[in-house]
């Protein structure tokens, strides 16, 4: 039988914490039989203490005279029994769960495993020590400064990014600080974010992580970051300052920086697994404190049941285990200055002791509950790998999730691959299919045609096929299923005709996201064109392959113009980026009297509303959307076939037009304001967006509603 597991009394005091002349360090390690903690000294000599364990499992010490910037590990004693779930083994030192900062890295043909090279169920007596990564005691500082004020929901547009790869080329950035939260910082990136209109950056993994041994085998890394050894601690490489601390200071500095240009903070965090992988894998921190303690394992107790894909699955159903990831949250909210959270795979952490999913989870509670994360921008990535591990639209009032739905229409949508247009209608109406229940916002959707995982968006309309080679797996990796359109050549090409046709596609895709409703991300760089050159699974890539490519912009004038335009749009215009779903209910003006129009429509190209026979129409490419309030309106016509003539709807829909941006050749347009009634030239695969003049009182007779 295993010995069964306590629960914190407090977490809060777990970790070092630099107090009254020295540290106190605590452990939770409720099945251990003694507890080692190793100071390392700046010639890596070790000096052990015993820690005392407290009734709940918690062992602590305070070590007079150590404060910040001192490494250390732990040893944990405790029985060999893989068939209960423990593998203890003080050979192994281990890296604190909850250390503020990580440093060193880890030496793969080094005796890391707790196993014997013959056997996963004999314990390996060599000492890791030389091999594995360091802890590191971090004072308390404070925190970043904050934003002036948070964009509402409605507000944020998302732009994802990796902050090595996005500075590593950037011209204006100093050498030094290149691929760096310091970099990140600088002046000039900021600017271009600012620029750009987006009010929220989502870094991809930031909490320390290692590379897996199979692709340090092919003498590559982990780019991504998906494979976390720290939940407390900022990646140690992205610091330009040092590694034994300084990375804390300077990712706050970071903060501050993007804060003070009212641009939000959002860590993409991966909770479902750790770094250890499943228990063949190394041992560099939580399966040596407690193998059965923080990881799922089958119901025999000897293997890890593995919903990730990644060898092990963190359980939050222990106690113990969720306190941890709670109160990583609140560390990077509280301390670190951090503003919301993207989930790697969350479906894991909603699972309850028998694996199953359960959207009551105690996770989801303790965050609604908590007067701090229940503040918090929460997005979800919704699956997994598990049994019933999709669980887009399930998530609830307080969160917003990524849709891949979205993604994969979109791409559809504008290859040709979808029959009519009432699936366009519907992920134009923020996927209200998938959301529009429970009281749910708007925001709920997570709209985006590209993310890290994938194409970029010039490569989406560039390949057919990934290109994968560089990754070492013979093409074998990565998505097949990329729903992309090459134009006719595969790959690259001076023929200037297709590049054209490219170009057009990226801008309709860029409009059909920026004009949805829901919540936007936009990957960092495709609004200038950033390429992988075909590769849909970069994440071993630390490399020009990865990095944006900064030299390239001017090629992609037109696709950096669109977006800025309409994210500038979105930014002025509230009707463009609503709250709650839109209904059709009359508009309501200033005087409390009807204004015949409605708070959206959908437009056939005659200047009508859409009818049945339209809607069931298979081969239809086009479809005009109306979007109201007592103040303003826009007519959205979005044209996926040949050239088309508009007649553009007349009272009480509008008075006049104005086109306010459109995707075509600059010169496709003669005419930059229209009367109702009038007919306007749509270029085949254009987008067009025309802001509509309305009056906000209701005039006498109602004109009709039916047309011009």
């Amino acid at each position: 039988m295993t010995t069964p597991l306590t629960h914190p009394v407090d977490s809060s005091v777990l970790g070092a914490r630099v107090r009254d002349g020295g540290t106190r360090f605590s452990l939770w390690a409720p099945r251990a039989h003694r507890v080692e903690l190793a100071l390392v000294d700046a010639d890596r000599r070790q000096t052990n203490h015993d820690l005392t364990r407290n009734p709940d499992g918690v062992w602590t010490l305070f070590v007079p005279g150590v404060g910040d910037g001192q490494r250390y590990g732990y040893r944990v004693h405790g029985t060999w029994s893989p068939v209960t779930g423990e593998r203890f083994n003080p050979a192994k030192l281990l890296v604190d769960p909850y250390a503020r900062a990580i440093t060193g890295g880890v030496d793969y043909s080094g005796p890391i495993s707790d196993h014997t090279p013959e056997s996963n169920y004999l314990p390996d007596p060599r000492d890791s020590f030389a091999s594995v990564p360091l802890s590191v005691v971090v004072a308390d500082t404070p925190p970043p400064r904050p934003l002036a004020r948070r964009p509402r929901p409605e507000e944020l547009v998302v732009y994802e990014t990796h902050v090595k790869g996005y500075t590593q080329l950037h011209p204006a950035v100093p050498e030094h600080l290149r691929g760096t939260y310091g970099g990140m910082a600088y002046p000039a990136v900021v600017e271009h974010l600012t620029d750009l209109g987006v009010n929220a950056v989502e870094f991809l993994p930031v909490q320390h992580f290692v590379s897996e041994p199979f692709a340090v085998g092919r003498g590559l890394v982990n780019y991504w970051g998906y494979n976390t050894l720290g939940f407390f601690a900022p990646h140690a490489p992205y610091s330009s300052s040092g590694t034994v601390g300084e990375q804390v200071r300077e990712f706050k500095e970071m903060v501050s920086a993007l804060h003070d240009a009212g641009i939000a903070v959002i860590l993409d965090v991966v909770y479902n697994h750790t770094a250890e992988g499943g228990h063949d894998g190394p041992t560099l921190s939580f399966r040596g404190i407690d193998h059965a303690g923080y990881y799922r394992l089958t119901s025999d107790l000897r293997n890890d049941y593995d919903v990730t894909g990644c060898g092990n699955a963190v359980d939050t159903a222990k106690d113990g285990v969720l306190d941890l990831v709670l109160d990583s949250l609140r560390y990077w909210v509280a301390e670190m200055g951090v503003d919301g959270f993207r989930f790697d795979l969350c479906t894991t952490l909603i699972r309850d002791s028998q694996h199953h999913v359960t959207q009551d989870h105690a996770f989801k509670q303790a965050l609604a509950q908590d007067p701090v994360l229940s503040q918090a921008i929460m997005i979800t990535e919704p699956w997994d790998l598990g049994p019933y591990g999709y669980q887009l639209g399930r998530w609830g009032r307080d969160w917003s999730e990524w849709n891949d739905r979205f993604r994969g229409f979109t791409r559809d949508f504008w290859r040709g691959a979808i029959h009519g247009v009432e699936e366009l209608a519907t992920r134009l109406a923020g996927s209200a299919d998938i959301f529009d229940h429970d009281g749910r916002a708007a925001t709920s959707s997570v709209n985006f045609v590209t993310a890290h995982d994938g194409f970029t968006l010039r490569d989406v309309v560039t390949y057919d096929l990934k290109h994968n080679e560089s990754n070492g797996e013979r093409n074998r990796d990565g998505a097949d299923d990329n729903r992309s359109w090459n134009h006719g050549f595969e790959g690259e090409t001076d023929d200037e005709r297709i590049n054209a046709a490219r170009h057009r596609t990226m801008r309709n895709m860029t409009a059909t996201l920026l004009l949805s409703t829901g919540m936007p991300m936009l990957l960092a760089g495709d609004e200038m064109g950033r390429t992988q050159q075909g590769n849909n699974n970069a994440y071993c890539q630390d490399s020009p392959i990865s990095w944006v490519n900064w030299s390239q912009a001017e090629d992609w004038s037109d696709q950096w113009e669109l977006t800025q335009t309409l994210l500038r749009l979105r930014a002025a215009h509230p009707v463009l980026r609503p709250a709650r779903f839109r209904s059709r209910q009359e508009v309501i003006g200033e005087d409390g009297r009807g204004l015949g129009r409605t708070e959206s429509a959908w437009f056939n190209e005659h200047g009508g509303e859409m009818t049945i026979a339209d809607w069931h129409q298979g081969g239809r490419r086009a479809l005009g959307m109306y979007l109201s309030d007592a103040r303003e309106a826009f007519l959205v016509f979005v044209n996926a076939g040949d050239d088309l003539d508009v007649t553009l709807p007349g009272a009480p829909w509008a008075t006049d037009y104005a086109i306010a941006a459109h995707t075509g050749a600059p010169d496709d347009f003669d005419r930059s304001r229209l009367a109702p009634g009038e007919v306007l030239a749509v270029p085949a695969q254009t987008v067009v967006v025309l802001q509509a003049s309305v009056p906000s009182r209701r005039s006498t007779p109602l004109p009709s509603t039916t047309g011009v």
